[in-house]
């Protein structure tokens, strides 16, 4: 099978997928909604952007999971929690790699003042030693841009599939987000429903996500199996 029928029959089960779980949700309804599932993995969607090549409709632009080490308790509530940030609109781009991207591509686009701290050490107060800069002073700095992330965010749709398996990293949830990554990604191979020109993500410090057209950097090099479609359609069935 080619590439292309592969993300067609992708598309086709997330379709079904979104009619099982009731359409989309959007991260404000993490706190509106108690049925989320324990372990998971998610597809997020962007408002402007669309398939060109592979049907109509949005196109998928992150894809994640979480809790693959052995021993790791995240839950996906959690997970999806982190990347939505405070009720106050703040947030930590420190604990998830989505707001880290799309903060620094709202930098680069110019939609909030550059940040010589953004993504600085893994918490704030070891990036306030290493730039000798006062911890507060970095709380302040960052702050509006954790602001234009959380609003970011917060318009972008997602669907999630349910896979409560034991966290590992050749997991059933690990091996539906790499294959899912590495199906859709567009880097150094022939593009599929290329991102539009104004995609947020062309303004991305990081060649990876340009390269792919996905808020995503890990696997987006791979070669899929795509076989993983077979799992994913089961998965979707036994949802009734």
């Amino acid at each position: 099978m080619s590439r292309l029928s592969d993300i067609v029959r992708f598309y086709t089960l997330l379709d079904r997928l979104e009619q099982r779980v009731g359409g989309k949700r959007t991260l404000a309804h993490l706190s509106t909604h108690r049925d989320w599932p324990r372990r998971g993995v998610y597809f997020f969607f962007e408002p402007t952007e669309f398939r060109t090549e592979s049907g109509t409709g949005p196109r998928v632009a992150r894809i994640g999971t979480h809790a693959l080490s052995a021993g790791a308790r995240s839950t996906l509530r959690q997970r999806l929690a982190q990347h939505r940030g405070s009720k106050s609109g703040g947030g930590n781009h420190r604990g998830s790699i989505f707001r880290l991207l799309v903060g620094g591509a709202l930098q680069a686009r110019g939609d909030v003042e550059r940040c010589a701290s953004w993504g600085v050490k893994g918490d704030v107060a070891k990036a306030s030693a290493s730039l000798n800069i006062g911890r507060d002073s970095v709380v302040s700095i960052e702050a509006p841009i954790e602001q234009a992330v959380t609003s970011w965010l917060a318009h972008m749709p997602f669907v999630w599939l349910d896979i409560d398996d034991e966290p590992a990293s050749d997991s059933l949830r690990g091996i539906i987000e790499r294959n899912t990554i590495a199906l859709l990604s567009n880097y150094e191979r022939s593009v599929i429903d290329p991102p539009s020109p104004a995609w947020l993500g062309q303004f991305s410090d990081s060649p990876l996500v340009r390269g792919s057209g996905l808020w995503n950097q890990r696997h987006v090099g791979e070669i899929h199996d795509g076989s993983f479609l077979d799992k994913l359609e089961n998965l979707i069935e036994k949802r009734g």
